[in-house]
């Protein structure tokens, strides 16, 4: 199957790196903002790669795309984010082809996440895909390749129990809070950062904790009204965040900024402080480690939980495999066909063109000449011919390589 998954000299590539090999500081390196990701497609769309998808998350950044040499992705990473080749070849991966294709489906179906099913990975696919297509940057090898990642996700999600308990970042967060806070409900809880995983963190607070008295604070304060207003909860000034800190028995951060907003500087009291940072890159400065009344869990630090709902998603990995395996073999076959449409496709024009030619031969000769008639049945008995063609092409008996040769060969066709 490999050689019709070259475009015009071109092989499909999956390049980036993940929390397995990348620390949180090196992932931070390579993480790509919203305006980045534009960028990159940009630039990748004027240097000649015809098709890419970019998803950077806490997790994981990767391109996928088709490259004359994988380089030409790893180069377009590099010049977009703070990371170094060196750097990238340390942690790195490369799958080419139907590897690649495999990585994208355990990727998109939460097999290859930090949390084992967890299924947020599979909307920043989608993010990305729609922000590729509106750059003209998919092809329909692409295109289909993606809806069928979606569907199997969908399908695990739907007919598995692989994502039962903790299915995110922010719930696991919660549950590490759980485990280690007594009496959670009656503590001071301090929420920096509204974006998506602050958003969820908020949710997943409100919905197990039980507390009521959780304070948002976010740089723009009407998005933590926002959220605030969806739950009842009391809203902060970003100025006030030291006296906040004072107050709280535990701060999840989850600001999404470049460089660490919370610092040794910041806290000043001497009871015990929870500080879950769920940012990448970090957003909480390692200094406040030197504090004693402060212990601080990254959100490297929950993925190394290991408790019984991990154990019960574990078992259910095969089933998920199963269903993978079966829409990618649908997605095998299509690309199978692929391979012999431009035969198809130039055999029909062949005859076409000998219709037309006979058809203005015999118009020619007969005066009474039904020529729209004729165009209808020839028309219809060139679909016919083209059709059995092609039935004969997806047999699995068939060796498609040589009846593809012997079709050009007796038509004398070149490949439109």
């Amino acid at each position: 199957m490999e050689p019709h998954l070259r475009a015009n000299g071109k092989h499909f590539y999956a390049i980036g790196l993940s929390y397995k090999k990348a620390d949180a500081e090196v992932r931070g390196h390579f993480s790509i903002n919203e305006e980045a990701k534009l960028n990159i497609l940009s630039q990748a769309k004027h240097e000649g790669v015809s098709s890419l998808v970019v998803i950077s998350t806490c997790n994981r950044t990767e391109l996928y795309g088709f490259a004359e040499h994988p380089f030409q992705l790893i180069k377009l990473l590099c010049e977009h984010t703070h990371g170094t080749v060196e750097e990238f070849e340390k942690v790195a991966y490369v799958h080419k082809n139907n590897a690649a294709i495999s990585h994208l489906f355990k990727v998109g179906t939460g097999l290859d996440s930090q949390i084992l099913g967890d299924f947020e990975i599979i909307s920043q696919i989608k993010t990305g895909f729609k922000q590729s297509k509106k750059k003209d940057m998919m092809n329909p090898f692409m295109e289909r390749l993606v809806n069928a990642v979606i569907q199997a996700s969908k399908r695990i999600k739907n007919e598995t129990e692989i994502s039962s308990g903790a299915t995110s970042v922010s719930f696991a967060a919660v549950q590490y809070i759980l485990a280690r806070v007594p009496y959670v409900s009656d503590k001071n809880l301090l929420l920096f950062g509204t974006g998506k995983i602050g958003r969820n963190t908020c949710e997943n607070l409100i919905k197990h904790t039980k507390n009521d008295h959780i304070v948002l604070i976010n740089r723009t304060k009407n998005k933590a009204e926002k959220i605030a207003g969806k739950f009842n909860l009391v809203v902060k000034d970003y100025a006030n965040i030291q006296s906040e800190i004072k107050e709280s028995d535990v701060l999840i951060v989850a600001t999404g900024a470049q460089k660490p907003t919370i610092s040794k500087q910041l806290i000043h009291s001497d009871k015990p402080l929870l500080i879950l940072d769920l940012s990448i890159p970090r957003n909480v400065a390692l200094d406040v480690k030197e504090l004693p009344n402060v212990t601080l869990v990254h959100l490297d630090d929950l993925s190394k939980m290991t408790d019984r709902t991990l154990k019960r998603r574990r078992e259910h990995i095969p089933q998920a495999e199963a269903i993978i395996d079966e829409i990618k073999a649908e997605f095998d076959a299509w690309l199978e066909t692929r391979k012999f449409a431009p035969t198809i496709k130039a055999l029909k024009h062949k005859l076409t063109t000998l219709k037309d030619a006979e058809i203005n031969l015999q118009r020619k000769k007969y005066s009474d000449f039904d020529e729209e008639h004729a165009d209808i049945i020839s028309s219809r008995i060139i679909q016919k011919i083209t059709n059995h063609f092609a039935s004969h092409l997806r047999e699995e008996s068939t060796s498609a390589d040589v009846s593809i040769e012997l079709i050009q060969k007796v038509f004398q066709l070149q490949n439109k």
